[in-house]
């Protein structure tokens, strides 16, 4: 499957691997953040680049979670069963775990501009036959198609700006990037209730097809190549071996936490067949990358710091998912607040960690991360504890206040982490490190939702068979659901501590310690 690389268009700018000469000074080839060292601004084309990034990410990162609110009127209007619905969710991760990975090797083999048409035109086409969707099947389908969009984006968006953005100023930018990742599923929830309240479920697309169309043109015309594509090859046993790994994971963990409602295919099944080929994919890998052809590079993990940070990642984001799966469940079930209000309670969260993302990377590109990444996660892990007190008649008011404190804290966590992270692995291998947390982040989201459902599911079937009405039943489920949550978190908390700047940007004059 080797083919012959696509050559530059004549804009393109070779990235930071063409190095120049030593004491030959900034080449004016290198893209100008890097030739401007920690001081000048991004020029216009780099800026123009990378928030066309950043708009055409949240708009496609935000349908990874638009369809929960949707599944009870896609199940009256489609007559399908509830485990049916489920899938279309389910399927967008699959699809989003099985690409991910293949993304290294394309923002490697191809220019960001391709790359980029390709991610936001399989992404239109999906809302397109989802829009148009006659039945269940052709709605699934569509779903796939979207996510195999969605798949390519993120990592572009990281590679870009980790090329382009010097690392004095990274912070500020994966600010801006913390919101794509962290608020866009937060909203997705909220503006579906909005759209359904109001609206026929197609018009969950319908709204959204022009705005990617949109950002499909503008990238068309304005798009630039940052980066010079360079031969390789794909291996194909990597694929397939990615495929069965973190397609059985995902599917695995997401049959898990729907146990409950009945499975034609046993959890254990699809986890075991997973975590065989991840282990047959990582074997691989290992093998491959002695001569630079792995499917996804490895060596990212030599850096202790990028471990680190991504294992505290995952496990935020295992606190991410597990709270928007959980409190509209709560609030809807428990309280008896209609799907729109529940939506709307997640909304001033998302809203504040938007808000912050911003500033937060403004603070770290002065001052570090662990000043942002400590605090964070003890203000997290404080409403992981303090939700393990939810009753049936817990006011509305204070599961607000505790969704916001915990939206503040994780704003505190995703940028320092984020930054840090891929800030630590070397240049050659940014797109490797962006998949890799594009990967993580797939099977800490599946993983958080199967834990805090299967949890809570059991919980609160043992309380109802022991006489507990149902909705006390719940609400203990709910309680020890956010009891797991809250031990685990208490890795991300050690974490924070052993987290640092990379030495590129320890060594920044702009880093005030």
């Amino acid at each position: 499957m080797t083919q012959s690389p696509p050559s530059p268009v004549s804009d393109a700018t070779p990235s930071r691997e063409a190095v120049a000469p030593s004491g030959s000074g900034p080449s004016p080839h290198l893209p100008q953040a890097s030739a401007q060292g920690v001081s000048g601004a991004l020029p216009a084309r780099d800026k123009l680049v990378i928030t066309l990034l950043l708009i055409s990410a949240f708009v496609v990162i935000l349908n990874e979670t638009i369809m929960g609110v949707a599944i009870p009127r896609l199940v009256e209007d489609l007559g399908i069963t509830v485990g049916a619905g489920q899938w279309l969710s389910t399927a967008f991760m699959l699809t989003m775990a099985v690409v991910i990975p293949v993304t290294g090797f394309l923002l490697q083999r191809y220019n960001t501009r391709p790359v980029f048409m390709a991610a936001m035109g399989l992404f239109s086409l999906g809302t397109l036959i989802a829009a148009l969707a006659p039945g269940f099947g052709v709605l699934l389908v569509g779903r796939v198609v979207q996510a195999s969009g969605t798949a390519i984006m993120m990592p572009l968006l990281m590679t870009t700006v980790m090329t382009l953005v010097p690392p004095a100023s990274r912070g500020k930018i994966m600010g801006n990037i913390s919101i794509v990742i962290s608020v866009a599923p937060a909203l997705g929830p909220t503006i579906s209730g909005a759209i359904l309240s109001v609206l026929d479920w197609r018009w969950m697309f319908w709204l959204v097809l022009p705005i990617s169309l949109a950002a499909l043109a503008v990238g068309s015309a304005k798009m630039k190549n940052v980066t010079t594509p360079r031969r390789s090859a794909i291996d194909v046993p990597s694929v397939i071996l990615s495929a069965v790994a973190f397609g059985g994971i995902i599917y695995g963990l997401s049959q898990l936490g729907e146990a409950s409602a009945g499975s034609a295919v046993p959890a254990w099944i699809p986890l075991v067949a997973g975590l065989a080929g991840l282990a047959l994919f990582i074997t691989r890998q290992l093998v491959l990358q002695r001569r630079d052809a792995a499917l996804l590079d490895l060596r990212v993990f030599n850096s202790a710091n990028f471990t680190i940070s991504i294992v505290a990642i995952a496990v935020s984001m295992m606190a991410l998912f597990g709270t928007i799966i959980l409190i509209p469940i709560y609030v809807q079930t428990v309280l008896g607040m209609d799907p729109l209000v529940s939506g709307l309670l997640l909304l001033p969260g998302g809203l504040a960690m938007g808000l912050l993302g911003p500033v937060v990377g403004r603070v770290y590109d002065r001052r570090g991360p662990r000043i942002l990444l400590v605090p964070g996660a003890f203000l997290v892990s404080a409403v992981f504890w303090s939700l393990t007190q939810l009753t049936e008649t817990t006011p509305t008011g204070m599961v607000l206040v505790a969704h916001v404190a915990l939206s503040v804290g994780l704003a505190l966590m995703f940028t320092p982490l984020l930054t840090s992270a891929l800030g630590s692995v070397k240049p050659a291998l940014y797109s490797h490190g962006s998949a890799v947390f594009g990967t993580a982040q797939q099977l800490a989201g599946a993983a958080g939702t199967a834990l805090f459902i299967s949890v809570m599911t059991i919980r609160s079937t043992s309380l109802a068979d022991s006489g507990v009405d149902a909705e006390a039943a719940l609400a203990g489920g709910i309680r020890a659901a956010f009891m797991y949550g809250a031990i685990i978190f208490l890795l991300a908390i050690v974490a924070s501590f052993f987290v640092r700047a990379p030495k590129e940007t320890e060594n920044s004059p702009a880093l005030v310690h």
